[in-house]
């Protein structure tokens, strides 16, 4: 069974959380020292502190949050305008994807690419080669949905 837009979508942004934290977190560091927490729960919503009070829950959506809030303070030293843009973007795929929108194949495939780009202008090659395949798995589907359409199958 194929998956859905909205699906894989889904997964680039489970992909996008793994290879971001160790750079968000590595660059928030290497700017703030022990502090950096502490500063992280500045960017972050309720929802990103854990229960207890004494941890942050760093989902895509703290990231994002994280890079876009401290961007002029940390990330525009080893980032350019255009991966804040990717940023930008990125935190509405998020938050479309988490209110259950309809992704069209061209939203899905620029979320995607989107997510490609971030990843890659992070070093975070892994995660961008995962999402290469995942890209290149959505062109193949799409491309066998529509010979299937044009002739009728």
């Amino acid at each position: 069974m194929s998956q859905s837009n909205r699906e894989r979508v889904g997964k680039a942004l489970d992909i996008l959380n793994a290879g971001l934290q160790p750079f968000v977190e590595r660059e928030m560091q290497a700017k703030y020292g022990t502090r950096w927490r502490y500063e992280a729960l500045n960017s972050l919503r309720d929802q990103h502190i854990t229960k207890d009070g004494n941890d942050l829950h760093l989902d895509t959506q703290g990231l994002l949050l994280i890079l876009w809030d401290q961007w002029n303070n940390v990330f525009r030293n080893v980032l350019g305008q255009s991966e804040r843009t990717l940023v930008s973007e990125l935190r509405e795929v998020r938050n479309s994807w988490a209110h259950q929108s309809p992704f069209s194949l061209d939203d899905a495939y620029r979320a995607l690419d989107s997510v490609q780009r971030l990843l890659s202008a992070v070093s975070a090659a892994a995660e961008a080669d995962e999402v290469e395949k995942q890209k290149q798995e959505f062109c193949a589907s799409a491309l066998r949905n529509r010979h299937a359409r044009r002739h009728g199958k």
